[in-house]
């Protein structure tokens, strides 16, 4: 009884918004990385190629440069509920484009339209913020990860299953089609049950788009100037993140079917491995962040990362590639609890809105599998790189297919430096 007591004391603030903005996130996650496990194996078999699943991966954080300065103004003027709610609503009915494209042209575009969507990720960053208290972030932001990789571990190979079944372009023709059922029932949730958080500063005119955009941009250096060094330094070993996932995210399925010729199932079999092992790790890698502190629990992930997902081009067999993708998972359990609190400890509130637009919520998977690329994680200042990222890793795994591992190891290595000589705990968090 006493257990139980603790853990409804421990676990007790996970009310409210907490609850529903979480459990958006476990079916989020359960459905896109069915999805995105198998992504680029779609865009080969409709007729594409390595370098077009570059591109295809290129164009999705586009939009991002005009949708991002939008959302971030927007974020502290109207109602975040709303926004939140229109973009799963849109969501939804744009893998419509997916479901019946014809070519890999039409994915292209689905992912170009579906870059216009991020315009739900600042509101849903400052909501998550101003939910949790500073000695919860760790732990809080920890239990709805981890949640999300206990419900979403059988994904892979449930994906795996249906490509087996239907094959691989009628399969993910079908995967996309309940990927965008799960956006409208998200829309829903959000629309009835989440409640509004924060200040709303409610606009006297309607907003000159135009204008948005100069203020934005033209504001970014003084913004940058506002910005403590550690949450620069922050900053870059995220972009670093998604720069690595541009580059190697989506040929981790086709490095592993086809040059070290795992199956597709076996491909399945081993993210459901590092699924269970993120499942166990992330709590405990939140009290660590919240206990041991944020900054060295990020350099242990930086370290581990750096280890690990290089070493794909030595991996011959099951066996080498499943180690590979544990290590990736032990990085990434320790890595989102301790950046994202950062980011949050070190951002005033009434700002919010507008630093995670531009750098987005401090967070990025390690390692990511697919996808990677884009999330809440992504803020408009990251775009271009992003982008480019993408179109270099299609040219370097056209040229060799272990290049885009090689750009991952040099990535790593930088992250680990900022991390060592940049980053501090604040002696003080925002609320």
């Amino acid at each position: 009884m006493n257990l139980i007591e603790d853990i409804r004391d421990r676990f007790g603030f996970m009310r409210g918004n907490l609850t529903i903005l979480m459990i958006r996130q476990v079916i989020g996650m359960f459905f896109r990385r069915m999805v995105l496990t198998y992504a680029s194996l779609f865009i080969l078999e409709v007729g594409g190629t390595s370098g077009q699943i570059g591109l295809v991966n290129s164009v999705r954080p586009l939009a991002g440069l005009f949708v991002f300065p939008i959302a971030g103004y927007l974020t502290d003027r109207i109602s975040r509920v709303k926004l939140i709610a229109l973009a799963d609503i849109l969501s939804g009915f744009s893998m419509v484009l997916y479901v019946f494209a014809p070519s890999w042209e039409w994915i292209a575009l689905g992912a170009l339209v579906q870059g216009f969507m991020v315009f739900s990720f600042p509101p849903t960053s400052a909501m998550l913020a101003d939910s949790l208290e500073p000695q919860n972030r760790g732990i809080g932001i920890s239990l709805m990860t981890g949640l999300s990789n206990a419900v979403a571990l059988l994904s892979p190979y449930i994906a795996a299953s249906v490509l087996v079944l239907y094959g691989v372009e009628l399969g993910m023709r079908i995967l996309y089609g309940i990927f965008g059922l799960q956006y409208i029932v998200s829309a829903l949730l959000v629309y009835f049950k989440l409640e509004e958080v924060g200040e709303v500063h409610p606009m006297s005119s309607i907003p000159n788009v135009v204008t948005i955009l100069k203020d934005t941009y033209s504001g970014v250096p003084e913004l940058w100037r506002t910005i403590p060094r550690s949450v620069k330094a922050l900053s870059f070993v995220v972009l670093l993140g998604f720069i690595s996932n541009g580059i190697s995210s989506p040929f981790w399925v086709v490095y592993v079917t086809e040059i070290i010729e795992l199956s597709e199932v076996n491909w399945g079999i081993i993210l459901v491995y590092e699924s269970v092992l993120k499942v166990i790790l992330t709590i405990p890698s939140g009290i660590l962040a919240d206990k041991l502190g944020r900054t060295k629990t990020l350099l242990g992930a930086t370290v581990i990362s750096l280890l690990t997902l290089p070493a794909l081009v030595f991996a011959t067999n099951f066996r080498t590639v499943l180690l590979i993708r544990l290590g990736a998972a032990i990085a990434g359990s320790m890595f989102i609890p301790a950046s994202s609190a950062l980011m949050a400890d070190y951002t005033p509130r009434d700002i919010r809105g507008k630093v995670m637009s531009a750098v987005g919520r401090g967070t990025v998977l390690v390692g990511a599998a697919g996808g990677g690329t884009g999330g809440p994680g992504l803020g408009y200042l990251f775009v271009i790189p992003v982008m480019v990222s993408s179109l270099i890793g299609g040219v370097m795994y056209d040229l060799n297919p272990a290049y885009p591992w090689y750009g991952v190891a040099v990535a790593s290595l930088l992250q680990v430096l900022l991390v060592i000589f940049f980053i501090r705990d604040p002696e003080t968090a925002e609320e």
